[in-house]
């Protein structure tokens, strides 16, 4: 099975462009424009009536969803050992999925970058104010769980450690002080930059992890 992933420089797709780069078998990237403004036409609409990526696809195959596309490479690639069989590590990964996607990004990150989303009436300043104390809030407990901590689940590298610096790289686009705020993060992204497949991602979608 071949993949094309499609994706957006810099999204949450970054994530299961790195894992794709991690496992190391032959894939397509679909690239789209920054902003993806490509996910309104009709003819994504009819790849994903959602309108949003990723959208990881094959012959009869098209599967939506960060978190899921995540579990997805994971579980059917196990000699890249990305995601343990255990069923409490299983679990946890599912944890940090539904609260980074669920809450994180659909309600924090949306409120700062989105506003427009949640009023029709233009105020958004009050709105933006809000969803950079529910990151800070976030951000703090991410800080709190990655300290004596090498990987964000269990012993080892994992499908959720690219997830996670999808949204420290988004603090350091939100202009957030990532560096000296949260040092136990940014050990952990600066390991993550290190390994060849993350290089790879960032070289291909022409982004980096500190601007």
């Amino acid at each position: 099975m071949v993949y094309t992933l499609h994706a957006a420089p810099g999204s949450c797709s970054f994530a299961p462009h790195i894992v794709l780069e991690e496992i190391g078998e032959p894939y397509s990237l679909a690239l789209m424009s920054p902003g993806h403004p490509e996910t309104k036409t009709d003819q994504f609409r009819r790849l994903n009536p959602k309108g949003s990526i990723p959208v990881l696809t094959a012959d009869n195959f098209i599967l939506t969803e960060a978190p899921a596309i995540l579990v997805h490479l994971g579980l059917n690639n196990p000699s890249a050992k990305l995601l343990s069989t255990a069923p409490e590590e299983i679990v946890r990964s599912i944890e940090w999925f539904n609260w980074l996607s669920g809450t994180v990004h659909a309600v924090a990150v949306r409120m700062v970058w989105r506003p427009d989303y949640f009023t029709v009436d233009g105020e958004y300043d009050s709105l933006i104010a809000k969803g950079k104390q529910h990151l800070s809030s976030a951000f703090a407990l991410i800080e709190n769980r990655m300290k004596e901590r090498l990987w964000v689940v269990g012993d080892h590298y994992s499908v959720v450690d690219p997830y996670l610096l999808v949204f420290y790289r988004w603090g350091n686009r939100m202009h957030i002080d990532m560096q000296s705020s949260y040092p136990a993060w940014t050990k952990h992204a600066r390991r993550l930059e290190d390994r060849p497949a993350v290089q790879n991602a960032l070289s291909q979608e022409s982004i980096s992890l500190w601007e």
